[in-house]
């Protein structure tokens, strides 16, 4: 019965593991930063940096002024604030531990009201589109239908 139970788990676990991201015009998984997808976080990955362009809602690229950003990974009973610079093509970054969340606090303004977005670094490789899981290229199973 245990075995049966362990099994049920790791083929749940898998079947929702493998969920397909939306991905932005450089390939970097899109993360919304508006409540009205009117902005958008690509996050890229160059050497051992995190790179997040702002989109706007026809994902061309927005200028980088006054928007701030704040990131937090590790656990809840330890959480890890990461130091982000800006750049002229947006934010920079430390990219997290494998498997680990990163939790990001997106402001247009300093007056805004923060926008928050997570997402699992997971860089397993997917057997379909052979990408890392964190930037899967597969659709989600109810659009493949």
């Amino acid at each position: 019965m245990k075995t049966k139970l362990i099994l049920l788990c790791l083929i749940t676990t898998l079947s929702f593991a493998h969920e397909g991201v939306e991905l932005g015009p450089n390939k970097g998984r899109i993360l919304e930063f508006s409540k009205n997808e009117t902005m958008h976080g690509e996050v890229t990955v160059q050497g051992d940096k995190f790179h997040i362009a702002l989109l706007d809602k026809d994902m061309k690229p927005v200028a980088i002024a006054g928007q701030t950003l704040t990131a937090i990974t590790g656990d809840r009973e330890k959480p890890v604030k990461l130091i982000v610079e800006k750049d002229a093509k947006g934010f920079v970054l430390p990219v997290v531990k494998t498997g680990e969340w990163m939790i990001l606090q997106y402001k247009d303004t300093e007056e805004s009201k923060a926008i928050t977005a997570r997402f699992e670094y997971n860089t397993a490789i997917c057997d379909e589109c052979k990408k890392a899981e964190w930037i899967c290229e597969c659709k989600p199973a109810a659009e493949k239908k």
